[in-house]
This record gives C-alpha cells, sequence and structure tokens, in this order.
C-alpha cells in the first residue's frame, strides 16, 4: 500500500505568522505546499521568493513550491534560491515548456507539471522522462476554501496509469477541495501527496494533527 503524503498549504495559514505555523505543522506533514500566485496567471496575489527565503529557515521539511505565475521563466533561478525543493510550473505558464524544465533541474530543484481541470492529461506526456511530480488540481487555481471539482477523479486515474507505464518515480499529488470526505476518493484514484489548506488549519493550532491524519486515514 502506498504510503500518503500531506503537504499542507500555507494559503490557508495565518500569514502574520507563517513561520511559526511552519512549526507548528511539521511534526505532522510531509512537505509544505506554498503556492506562488501573481494576479495576472491567477487572480489572487500571495506572496514571492523573499517571503519563502525567511521561512526557509524555519523547518527541514521540503517546501513544495507551486508556481501560478506567467511568465514563468524569469524567476525560477529566484524561487530555488529562495529554498525551494520542488517548482510545479503550469504548461500554460511558458512557451517553451520542455525547456522550463531543464531549466528547473539545473538548479538542483525536482520538476513538476500542474493540469488545471481544463488542461488534459495529453499536456504532460511530452514531458515524462523530466518530472519527479504531477499535480492535479480539484478546484480552479487561484483562491484557497473552493469546492472539490468530483470530474477530475477519472483524469487522476489516467495520470497514474501514465505515470506506472513510464515505469518513472513520479510523484502525483492532487489539490483543490480536500478534506476527510474527498481524501479517500483521490487516495483510491491513486494519488500520493494531498495538498490541503482549510482541511488541515480548520480548528485551530491545537487540531492540526489530528486534522492531518484524518486526512491521511487508514492509509500511512
Amino acid at each position: 500500500m502506498r504510503s500518503i503524503k500531506i503537504a499542507p498549504s500555507l494559503l490557508s495559514a495565518d500569514f502574520a505568522r507563517l513561520g511559526e505555523e511552519i512549526k507548528l505543522l511539521e511534526p505532522f506533514a510531509d512537505m509544505i505546499h506554498l503556492d506562488v500566485m501573481d494576479g495576472h496567471f491567477v487572480p489572487n496575489l500571495t506572496f514571492g521568493p523573499p517571503v519563502i527565503e525567511k521561512l526557509r529557515s524555519w523547518t527541514s521539511l521540503p517546501f513544495d513550491v507551486h508556481l501560478m505565475i506567467s511568465p514563468v521563466d524569469l524567476l525560477l533561478a529566484d524561487f530555488a534560491a529562495a529554498g525551494a525543493d520542488i517548482l510545479t510550473v503550469h504548461p500554460e505558464a511558458g512557451p517553451h515548456m520542455y525547456r522550463t524544465l531543464q531549466k528547473i533541474k539545473t538548479l538542483d530543484c525536482k520538476a513538476g507539471i500542474a493540469l488545471n481541470p481544463g488542461t488534459p492529461v495529453e499536456a504532460l506526456k511530452p514531458f515524462l522522462q523530466l518530472l519527479d511530480l504531477v499535480l492535479v488540481m480539484t478546484v480552479n487555481p487561484g483562491f484557497g476554501g473552493q469546492s472539490f471539482i468530483e470530474t477530475q477523479l477519472p483524469k487522476i486515474k489516467e495520470v497514474r496509469k501514465l505515470i506506472d507505464a513510464s515505469g518513472r518515480d513520479i510523484l502525483l499529488e492532487v489539490d483543490g477541495g480536500i478534506s476527510p470526505t474527498t481524501a479517500p476518493l483521490v487516495i483510491e484514484a491513486g494519488a500520493d501527496v494531498l495538498v490541503a489548506g482549510s482541511a488541515v488549519f480548520k480548528g485551530g493550532a491545537t487540531h492540526y494533527g489530528k486534522n492531518i491524519q484524518a486526512l491521511r486515514g487508514t492509509h500511512d
């Protein structure tokens, strides 16, 4: 049985005390998910490399950085230098995605591709040999707290088959509307990593451990 990883999304954390929030999550989480939004590629603004650089000293957990920005190539080096371990980009965010993924590799980061609900699985097929992670979005990117789009479950299953057939060690991550109700659905569909915001931070710091364990269920 697969070991399920949980990546709390800081999008739902208290922005006034992000470092402290990471410390509270550290005993329970497997990685920290950082949603970078530019107000252009998605209709919201969050944070950039300077904030990530400051947060890096608070934990040794991997930083899973989801870049919802366009154009993306010019800032890859800045995010890598800030402490990103995984850089995930959207195929719509640059004209030459093969070059983008190669650049991420040269920066000693793991490379990921994110599929929006409207982006077909075929968009990642040419790049499988460069990928360490595939992120399937089960909401439209840009805001936290959205409802899970259940019609994305067949896509998760399709991506799982594609990864397995490749023989490569590629993580399948799912982000959007993840809760104790939807987590078993995406795990059954083939997910390795669950990104969760509201479901992790619900109830405050004393509930973080319990909330994360509820997402893992009996799969870890």
